[in-house]
């Protein structure tokens, strides 16, 4: 007996139509030993000529014949167990978990089995409690057709003379008799042209011509191969019964059903084993108002493409895809694209959709908005794909105006939820369950996007947004630091930046005020070196007209750009803003301070202030303080001019100091003791 195996929920059977070249075959459903699949050809059992492989694999296997079969044979894969047991449990014996499994395995199989048998035979209602379950004897039966008495019991019916109702009256009052075949006309059938629906018999022509005779054409229970695209024109409708109507490709590089006008309804189908499901372009007229309902998709490639394609009068706009489950897709689930100089696909509505992998290797995404724009909305959608995916959903660097609305995700291998390219514009997310373990919301877009209640971890971002009246408990700045020295280029990701000049002078431009309307923005240096901070602009025009110098530790200014150029709203020079000197020789004052304490105990000392009309010079005030009891005199000049009052400043004593100004010309003394 095999390791345990799952019994999927599957009959235990499947039909092939031969070409004659073919010679591997798959049977989809498990069994427990090569010995257990009947093959036949035409009803004939084999025994010789084929080789079976996977025995005990949860999904099926295949059978190698030695010789193609020839073309038109039918093929039959059926698994037959022997209705029979032949192992026991030993009374205090070993309880294996592997055992019972594989007895459970088989029960489940039979049952499978005699389900199977029952499919095709006639049975009465559950409710019923027939009276007499018996044909009438042979003699009684013969030549004549069999009907039912009064209380539903099978009787013998003379042929003679039977012929059908030729009118057709339904009940209730204004009811109207109608002939039988008006009464038949309401709806079309895919059979009324031929299509078989046996899963052996090519019924493509029989469904276009159908469609091409008439615009509403239903399509009853039945497995229909289809070797090529069946096409919906203008407002027509393709109508099955559900899960049992089902479309299967019978080959590869075309889409099963393609829309190439408006206003029609594809409803209650299955498509299987399809390059491309249902394909949305406007080939004939604009591909506008179409509505795909009630469909499963099972193993394609792609479940669903919208195109643009090549003209933009015949745009791809305002479908609805309602109730639409993709199973096992190898590629997309949901693919928007445009295969030519047409316009982006717009405004279609997916509710209530799933794309679910069921263990199967996916190379691309749940859902690929590739080029989109104007509002393509995702409602209550899942997707649940394999960690071989690029993404949950993905928004392209040509999408815009994406709208996701109560979106639950899943995966693994850090397959991120919603991946968001560089270029992607103006995507909204609502409502996000992201349980897959990569990122809730991967962005790439520059932070383009918005969110509620979505993400990781700020699970809402509120892109342009304008608040009239606000009242927050908490309020946070989005911060970044800068630790460098040079020219720093900061832009409007962050409102508050925290700068240490430690490593050297630093210069922090900010971005031009045209690009920049409404922000507000904080610079401070938080280090205690004597480097100076300089706040200017991209193309130096500064802020009120000049730069700002941040020299001591904690010194700050915020600023805000009125589009045409920035200005200083809050500034502050720290208390306690001095530095201490102790050489000899010429020392310049670099305006990194308020006060500089100076000490010439090692000899002569030159305190060189900068040109008076330096920018760092404009407008500020500082003092000058020897501080050594020496007789070494430390003298104030000016670098390039004459020096404050116009004339060089000397401190002889300790403790003398000097107090000067500068107001873009000249320094001026305040004040000497």
């Amino acid at each position: 007996m095999p390791e345990h195996i799952k019994m999927p929920e599957i009959l235990p059977i499947v039909r092939y139509l031969a070409n004659g070249t073919e010679t591997v075959f798959t049977y989809p459903f498990p069994i427990f030993a090569s010995e257990d699949l009947q093959i036949s050809f035409n009803g004939v059992l084999r025994n010789t000529g084929f080789d079976v492989a996977d025995a005990g694999n949860t999904n099926g296997g295949q059978v190698t014949f030695d010789t193609a079969p020839a073309t038109g044979t039918i093929v039959t894969l059926e698994r037959r167990l022997p209705l029979e047991r032949l192992t026991d449990f030993i009374e205090g014996g070993d309880f294996s978990a592997r055992a019972i499994n594989n007895e459970l395995d088989f029960l489940v199989a039979a049952i499978q089995q005699v389900s199977g048998d029952q499919t095709s035979m006639l049975r009465y209602e559950k409710q019923e409690n027939p009276a007499n379950l018996t044909l009438p004897a042979k003699s009684e039966r013969a030549n004549k057709g069999l009907g039912f008495d009064a209380d539903g019991n099978p009787v013998p019916v003379s042929l003679t003379g039977a012929s059908p109702h030729p009118d057709f009256l339904a009940s209730g009052t204004g009811a109207l008799s109608r002939s039988v075949n008006s009464k038949l006309a309401d709806a079309v059938s895919v059979k009324d042209f031929g299509a078989v629906g046996d899963g052996l018999t090519d019924d493509t022509e029989a469904f276009q011509q159908a469609l091409t005779a008439h615009d509403f054409v239903f399509v009853p229970s039945g497995e229909y191969l289809i070797s090529s695209s069946i096409t919906l024109g203008e407002k027509q409708n393709l109508i099955g019964a559900g899960n049992s109507s089902i479309l299967r490709a019978n080959g590869d590089g075309f889409a099963v059903i393609e829309f190439v006008a408006g206003k029609s309804v594809l409803s209650s189908l299955k498509i299987e084993q399809a390059e491309t499901a249902i394909k949305l372009y406007g080939r004939e007229a604009p591909c506008v108002a179409n509505l795909v309902s009630d469909i499963v998709i099972d193993n394609v490639e792609t479940g669903i493409v919208l195109d643009g394609y090549t003209d933009t009068a015949k745009p791809c706009y305002w479908n609805r895809f309602r109730n639409v489950l993709i199973e096992r897709p190898s590629v997309n689930g949901i693919h928007f694209i445009k295969s030519g100089a047409g316009d982006k696909p717009s405004a279609n509505i997916f509710e209530s959709c799933r794309v679910y992998s069921l263990g199967t290797d996916i190379s691309g995404n749940g859902i690929y908005v590739k080029e989109g724009s104007n509002q393509n909305i995702f409602l209550n959608c899942e997707v649940n794909v394999k960690g071989t995916a690029s993404a949950c959903v993905l928004i392209g660097a040509n999408a815009q105006d994406t709208m996701i609305t109560n979106l639950f995700t899943l995966s693994d291998n850090l397959v991120p939820n919603v991946k968001l390219e560089a270029g992607s514009q103006n995507t909204v997310i609502s409502n996000l369950l992201a349980n897959s373990n990569g990122a809730a919301i991967w962005d790439f877009s520059g932070g383009n996007y918005t969110a509620y209640n979505a993400g990781y971890p700020h699970k809402n971002r509120l892109a342009k947004t304008k608040v009239l009246d606000i009242e927050a408990d908490l309020l946070r700045y989005d911060t970044e630091y800068i630790d460098s020295s040079g020219t720093v280029d900061i832009d409007l990701s962050h409102s508050l930046h925290l700068v240490s000049s430690f490593n050297g002078a630093l210069t922090i431009r900010l971005p031009e005020p045209e690009d920049a309307l409404g922000a507000e923005i904080t610079v401070k240096k938080i280090d205690i070196s004597t480097n100076l901070v300089t706040v200017t602009t991209v193309q130096g025009n500064g802020i009120d007209g000049k730069s700002i110098y941040l020299g001591g530790r904690y010194d700050f200014v915020t600023m805000v750009s009125n589009g045409a150029e920035w200005f200083i709203t809050s500034s502050n020079r720290q208390s306690g803003n001095d530095l201490y000197y102790d050489g000899a020789g010429i020392f310049d004052v670099d305006m990194s301070a308020d006060v500089y304490l100076l000490s010439s105990f090692s000899g002569v000392l030159e305190a060189r202030l900068p040109p008076a009309d330096a920018p760092e010079a404009i407008g500020r005030t500082l003092t000058i303080k020897k501080t050594d009891p020496s007789s070494n005199t430390v003298t104030v000049t000016e670098n390039g001019g004459a020096g404050p009052d116009q004339s060089s400043q000397f401190l002889n004593a300790r403790y003398e100091a000097v107090t000067v100004f500068s107001n873009g010309a000249e320094w001026y003394v305040i004040s000497k003791i």
